[in-house]
């Protein structure tokens, strides 16, 4: 079998490639991140440059650019579970500084945990749920239109300038704005909508497919259509220098404050009702893992298929117990008290585990660049909290601190794990040896905890972090990480909106009812509750664009079932999209970082507005339709 062919996978270049990639991408997105709250999957542009890289060498494959964007992408995801928590503990004022080995140290422990939990569940979600995974769908196509070249190649490069250029005209010579925001006040409620004009997002949604797509933007709705309109007329309008300030600024605040938590309640029961209904899966995932090891006493390893041969469980065990026991240790040191220490290991080693697969699913249903570990890491840290609360009481200093270290370690194994499993599946489509990508997801994850805890130290000295000083009168804002302190300040000052996180809670019982009336009906459509808790956790602009996207899906697919096309055109140029916009929202860090003015390449005092965006987006949606459409069959 063509698989089974002895093709190098983990080779002295890919090492190299793939620990130089990482670094430079925890870097890059340590920056992006704790300045506009969010990251950029870094797998599909991790595969293209190695392609370029590799192409230099007589000899490489197919294979060793899978095991290059494996370890790259490791970087980056750690990057969003270190930046999303441990500054909280600057805004806390429970750290001055970043302190180098304890932020190493965990975030390093977090992401090897984050490898090791997905790899009982790799066979359940990938083989067995068959999740969609677009951004390893994705990273696959884009690896073998690499390798055959032909049409499908010109596809992606044509789509890849033009999401180049697109994100360069937004964020590097700021032309246009890249968010369009309208509000007006209805009496004393609200009207809002809002989008991103973003070809990556649209993108998603195409690759998702309509039933998420259409989910995602259902639970959006729910929050900024409903929600928000409701709690506004139920309180007084805020004033700004004694007049009412805007609407979308107003809307923005009550998500912010208080909606947003309706999110996280429905992706506490979503999270749960996750775990039970895959509990057969992941139970057979742990069993046919240990059946493999048990067959490996008696058979050679390599007579297991290769795209079979996971990590053994007894390795996995044994790391799993090991890495209790320096978590405990830091733990122990930072807050100087043992037995709470002890808890605080124990929750973060369950928690680590339920919320990886909770991230491993998400990542598999709407991909990791809108995977919310941020919501994940808030239900940690309510948990965490409320347990510590226990322990500790209301006048502990160290409580919220406590709390949010727990949700660290849960955060970049969460980060890890979304990441890890779309890695695994662009691995299956290509026919490598899961094992290999897990030891380089390792590789990436040591490399990258050995860097970010310089560059944070260095961002928190030139810029500030989450609180004005007078050294940093405006810091970076690192939006993420202060709603992670309001939650754990606000379970031991006893002032969280409980109300609406136990309404989140109701919505996401519901949601699941339905749910089961589909299945019993047999519906085609059905109702995943965490497609809709993410979209009632995310702002309501990036739902927007994934609607828009899994749209043009459903239309190629009417067209496709009405001419018969054929190939996956569509699929190759929603990559391209993607690649393009990543790879030029990566390389604006490094003019970013060295200027520290995120305007050091505008060539205008003032953006155009938004309608040079919205005219841009729509020419690129009609595009992508046009592309996936053709009757052309590209592999």
């Amino acid at each position: 079998m063509n698989r089974e062919k002895l093709l190098p996978e983990i080779t002295l270049k890919a090492i190299i490639l793939g620990v130089i990639l990482s670094v430079v991408l925890a870097g890059a997105n340590a920056y992006l991140g704790l300045f506009a709250g969010m990251t950029v999957s870094a797998s599909i542009p991790a595969a293209v440059i190695s392609m370029g890289v590799l192409r230099l060498f007589r000899r490489s494959n197919i294979l060793e650019n899978n095991i290059v964007q494996t370890a790259a992408s490791a970087g980056e995801s750690l990057a969003a579970g270190v930046i999303f928590t441990l500054p909280a503990l600057i805004v806390l004022k429970f750290w001055t500084s970043f302190n180098y080995w304890e932020t190493t140290i965990i975030a390093a422990l977090g992401g090897v945990i984050g490898v090791l939990f997905t790899i009982p569940i790799r066979r359940a979600l990938i083989i067995e749920e068959k999740l969609r995974f677009p951004e390893g769908v994705a990273t696959a196509e884009v690896l073998k239109t690499g390798e055959k070249g032909g049409s499908g190649l010109k596809h992606i490069i044509n789509a890849g300038l033009l999401g180049a250029f697109f994100k360069f005209g937004e964020i590097g010579l700021r032309l246009w704005t890249g968010v369009v925001e309208v509000g007006t006040r209805v009496g004393s409620s609200i009207v809002y909508f809002g989008s991103n004009l973003s070809p990556a997002l649209v993108s998603v949604g195409y690759i998702v497919g309509i039933n998420i797509a259409v989910l995602v933007f259902i639970g959006g709705a729910l929050n900024w259509l409903v929600a928000i309109p409701i709690y506004a007329a139920a309180h007084s309008w805020p004033l700004a220098e004694g007049s009412p300030i805007p609407a979308v600024e107003w809307a923005n605040e009550i998500w912010s404050d208080k909606t947003r938590f309706l999110g996280v309640g429905a992706m506490v029961i979503g999270g749960f009702w996750a775990l039970i209904n895959l509990r057969g899966s992941i139970l057979t995932g742990i069993r046919s893992s240990l059946a493999t090891y048990r067959v490996g006493e008696t058979t050679r390893f390599e007579d297991i298929p290769r795209e079979e041969r996971d990590t053994p469980i007894k390795w996995v065990a044994i790391g799993l117990l090991i890495s209790i026991i320096p978590i405990f240790a830091v733990y122990a040191y930072i807050t100087k008290s043992p037995a709470p220490s002890l808890v605080m290991a124990v929750v973060m080693l369950i928690a680590g585990f339920l919320f990886s697969s909770v991230a491993a699913y998400m990542a598999g249903l709407v991909g990791s660049s809108n995977n919310p570990i941020s919501g994940v890491t808030i239900a940690t840290i309510l948990f965490s909290s409320l347990m510590l609360l226990a322990l500790m009481g209301t006048g502990s200093a160290v409580g919220p601190a406590a709390a949010i270290m727990v949700g660290a370690v849960v955060a970049c194994a969460a980060a890890i794990g979304g990441d890890n499993l779309q890695d695994l599946k662009a691995g299956h489509i290509l026919g490598a040896t899961p094992w290999k990508q897990q030891v380089m997801q390792m590789v990436g994850v040591l490399t990258a905890a050995v860097v970010l805890g310089p560059v944070l130290i260095l961002i928190e000295k030139a810029y500030g972090i989450g609180i004005a000083t007078p050294e940093h009168p405006n810091p970076l804002a690192a939006p993420q990480a202060t709603l992670m302190a309001s939650v754990a300040k606000g379970v031991f000052n006893r002032d969280l909106p409980w109300n609406i996180i136990i309404i989140g809670m109701i919505i996401a019982i519901v949601v699941i009812m339905l749910d089961k009336v589909q299945e019993r009906k047999g519906s085609s459509f059905r109702l995943p509750v965490l497609a809709v808790a993410v979209g009632i956790y995310l702002p309501f602009e990036l739902s927007v664009p994934i609607f828009v996207g899994g749209i043009i899906s459903w239309t190629v697919q009417k067209v496709r079932r009405n001419k018969k096309a054929a190939g996956n055109n569509g699929l190759l140029f929603a990559s391209g999209l993607i690649t393009g916009e990543a790879l030029v929202g990566i390389l604006m860090a490094i003019p970013i970082v060295a200027t520290g003015n995120p305007d050091v390449l505008a060539i205008v005092k003032e953006p155009l507005g938004t309608w040079p965006g919205i005219i841009l987006l729509i020419v690129v949606a009609y595009l992508l339709y046009r592309v996936a459409k053709k009757h052309e069959k590209t592999t």
